[in-house]
């Protein structure tokens, strides 16, 4: 087996993990469970087809089994986290603000709006991945994008609000 053709896609299996996951531990487990899923499958995939289509179609399909596994998350009210004021750059609110709004959008349409907007990847190819008709990526794309408009002029109205810590 040449895996070079599958170590090139690692770069954007990362990005779209971390992303999904929003957490850098998490998304390195994800890339890498993608990649043993690929190892053992390898003989499925079909020369001469998207090898990116079906690195992702991997990918979402152990993310889903994941989150079917994983118990509840805890809810966590932001306004009760930390109350100390912090000297962050408004650039710096800014991307921490759009990572947790994306956080934030239900797991269907997340992935469809990393998938069309983060990986520059067609409707046609996201309906493959996914597994879904064209017309409801479409759809989520549509939703996703006005709740995450709606959740980051939230975020930017509400300046009083403390940051949020990362803690590990």
């Amino acid at each position: 087996m040449d895996t070079r053709p599958l170590v090139d896609h690692i770069p954007s299996l990362r990005r779209y993990a971390r992303a999904l996951t929003g957490d850098a531990w998490a998304a390195d487990d994800l890339v890498q469970d993608t990649l043993e899923r690929a190892c053992v499958k390898w003989r499925l995939w079909t020369a001469g087809t998207d090898l990116r289509a079906w690195l992702f179609t991997l990918m979402h399909n152990v993310f889903a089994n994941q989150v079917r596994r994983a118990p509840p998350r805890a809810v966590v009210d932001v306004d009760e986290v930390g109350h100390e004021p912090h000297e962050a750059d408004a650039g710096l609110d800014r991307t921490l603000d759009l990572q947790r709004c994306l956080l934030l959008l239900p797991d269907d349409q997340r992935a469809v709006l990393l998938l069309v907007a983060l990986e520059d990847l067609s409707y046609a190819e996201v309906a493959r991945i996914l597994a879904i008709p064209v017309g409801t990526v479409m759809s989520r794309l549509s939703r996703a994008r006005a709740r995450l408009h709606a959740l980051m002029e939230g975020a930017a109205s509400t300046d009083s609000r403390p940051a949020l810590r990362r803690l590990k």
